[in-house]
């Protein structure tokens, strides 16, 4: 056990990319068997990541020699490179196609959602801008949430919890688009780009429409890609700018 110890510390990083996809074998497996796919397997992982980090102190798991790979594969550049292939398969010229709506949804659902988030973190006790922004920006999307933390400098217990505020919402909306789908129209490739970019979080709008109608998912996927990118954008400059001066 010692020699296989040693094996594994000093192939932290090779053996870091094995833990993370054994995360994902197992969160798809019980995202299909345990909930019918109706909470995606994404959402899970990130759920069994954040049980994870509690192990460690300063950095997580990786504070334990054997797992000291994951502070690098959890590291900013990881999470940087995710957001840009995010989006590297989209095209702004696309984005048309939804018409006025589609980019009016874009606009509206990050400034509706980042007040919420707002209002979250102000009626937890958070009463500084950067954690006020970072948690709205948090409920936004997971991703958002820590690319706005990580900008603006907020605490890592801040940033954790806009990482779960953002899967929350992002397993809500795989569990109610299947049942609101009929009431709010959500039956055609226009509403569900306006959906998209109204929601935003590209796992839960992707796996609720996949529930409702599989032919939908590319529509609500494409603009909640656009959704993320422009909440990176705007969250750390704009929207941390205007919470700044409220809060003064």
């Amino acid at each position: 056990m010692e020699i296989f110890k040693q094996i594994l510390e000093k192939n932290g990083f090779v053996f870091s990319f094995f833990l993370v996809g054994l995360i994902m074998y197992i969160s798809f497996w019980l995202s299909r068997i345990l909930t019918k796919n109706r909470i995606p397997g994404v959402a899970i992982a990130i759920m069994l990541g954040l049980a994870l980090a509690f192990f460690g102190e300063k950095n997580g798991i990786a504070d334990i020699p054997v797992f000291a790979g994951m502070a690098f594969v959890g590291g900013t550049m990881f999470r940087d490179f995710s957001i840009v292939a995010t989006a590297s398969g989209a095209d702004l010229s696309e984005i048309r196609r939804a018409g006025p709506a589609g980019i009016l949804s874009l606009f509206i659902g990050l400034i509706v959602a980042f007040l919420t988030g707002g209002c979250i973190a102000y009626a937890m006790g958070y009463t500084d801008a950067k954690s006020i922004t970072t948690i709205g920006a948090g409920a936004c999307t997971f991703i958002v949430g820590p690319v706005t933390g990580t900008a603006i400098g907020a605490d890592p217990e801040v940033i954790t919890i806009s990482i779960a505020i953002g899967v929350i919402k992002s397993i809500v909306t795989t569990i109610i688009t299947p049942f609101a789908a009929k009431r709010i129209g959500l039956n055609n490739p226009h509403s569900a780009m306006v959906f998209g970019g109204l929601i935003g979080t590209s796992s839960g709008v992707a796996a609720g429409l996949a529930a409702t109608d599989v032919k939908l998912v590319p529509y609500g996927s494409f603009t909640a890609t656009f959704y993320t990118g422009l909440g990176c954008l705007l969250c750390p400059s704009v929207f941390y700018l205007a919470t700044a001066f409220l809060m003064q």
